[in-house]
């Protein structure tokens, strides 16, 4: 199997899982306890039917939107990950690049793998930098600086991961970061050399965003203890609405699910949110962010741009979520199983496959514009 013969999420999935050390692959796919919200996440669309018109002369077709600020050529946009260069080497530089030649936005994680101001440099998409409410304060404030510093667009503070996921798959595997694998996690290492010799003849493994505040010379560091230990589980309301003063710019939340939250995020001025649950990371048994939008849409929609991220595979999704009440779309695994397959050609290939699906699908909708799309589309069964 080769990049050529991937045609879907299925496809870069499974081409991804042939060429990663599986530990690696199993972070990327894997999900909290029973991986139930995972599941639910993608089978949420599944009730949800598209209702197309026809003779609507369909020639040309706009599926730009405006989303915190940021003029976007696609509805959909690279939500920040982590790690990205244990995937594949070219890491974040891969993905910021092949938004950049989509004309849409992408975020750099605080645990992202190349500094937000090298991608700041290279790539003049619209940037998000996604960070963590640390116990250091200072820290916190450091961060926001230094992404104010880089140019960053919009900062996106993630409020779902107070603490870590219950992730077994890595329990199993002892994946963390550096690594210190168990006997099963290293023999998965042994019979995928090809990733092993990328890894280690390509610059040395870095968190730069951490680097200066963290020190994780003493040992590994696993996903689950960082957000264990490293961030403060007491952050509540205040502390967010002192930071969105503090920015004073385009400020987004994600991991918001419910519309007391939503109309919280308002009040303290934010200026998007994010209806997420971490990829059914974190809380196993919580309703997919398509399960809320529409109420929550319905609620703040017209003060606040409502963005959702979350079992995104297929353009049908993303037309789905717009009718809703979407101004946009996150995707995550679905560039990061690309990236992981072929790097830059394997993301670009994966976004433009989007991007197409959603063209000939608008069309077959007889839709011209991303806001010729309404509940008035859909019907749920």
């Amino acid at each position: 199997m080769r990049l050529r013969d991937c045609h879907n999420f299925h496809d870069f999935r499974l081409l991804a899982k042939k060429r990663l050390p599986g530990p690696i692959f199993n972070y990327i796919d894997g999900a909290a306890d029973d991986e139930v919200t995972l599941r639910r996440n993608t089978s949420s669309f599944e009730s949800c039917d598209l209702v197309p018109n026809v003779l609507r002369g369909v020639s040309e077709i706009d599926m730009s939107v405006t989303v915190m600020g940021q003029k976007l050529a696609t509805p959909f946009y690279c939500s920040p990950t982590a790690l990205q260069r244990l995937f594949h080497h070219e890491g974040e530089n891969a993905v910021a690049a092949a938004a950049s030649s989509l004309g849409t936005m992408f975020g750099v994680s605080s645990l992202g793998t190349v500094s937000l101001e090298e991608i700041r440099k290279k790539y003049p998409g619209p940037q998000v930098y996604q960070f963590y409410f640390h116990r250091d304060r200072g820290l916190n404030r450091a961060m926001m600086e230094r992404a104010k510093d880089a140019g960053v667009n919009v900062m996106m503070l993630t409020v779902d991961s107070i603490t870590g996921g219950n992730r077994e798959r890595d329990l199993r595997t002892g994946f963390s970061i550096p690594f210190k694998l168990n006997l099963a996690g290293v023999t998965q290492f042994a019979i995928k050399p090809a990733w092993a010799l990328n890894y280690l003849t390509h610059e040395k493994f870095r968190l730069p965003q951490l680097e200066e505040h963290v020190d994780m010379s003493g040992g590994a560091m696993s996903i689950g203890k960082y957000f264990t230990e490293m961030l403060d589980p007491s952050m509540n309301w205040n502390d967010v609405a002192e930071m969105v003063k503090h920015w004073n710019g385009q400020f987004c939340l994600k991991g918001i699910m419910s519309v007391e939250d939503a109309k919280r995020a308002v009040d303290i001025g934010c200026t998007g949110i994010v209806l997420s649950n971490h990829g059914g990371r974190q809380l196993d048994g919580s309703r997919s962010a398509f399960d809320q939008l529409a109420e929550i849409a319905d609620a703040v929609g017209d003060r606040i741009d409502v963005m959702m991220d979350g079992g995104i595979q297929r353009g049908t999704h993303v037309l789905k979520a717009l009718s809703l009440g979407a101004k946009a779309v996150g995707i995550g695994r679905f560039y990061l199983y690309p990236l992981a397959a072929a790097g830059q050609a394997g993301v670009e290939r994966a976004l433009r496959h989007l991007r197409t699906e959603i063209e000939r699908d608008m069309k077959l909708m007889g839709c011209t514009s991303v806001s010729e799309l309404s509940r008035a589309n859909i019907r749920f069964r």
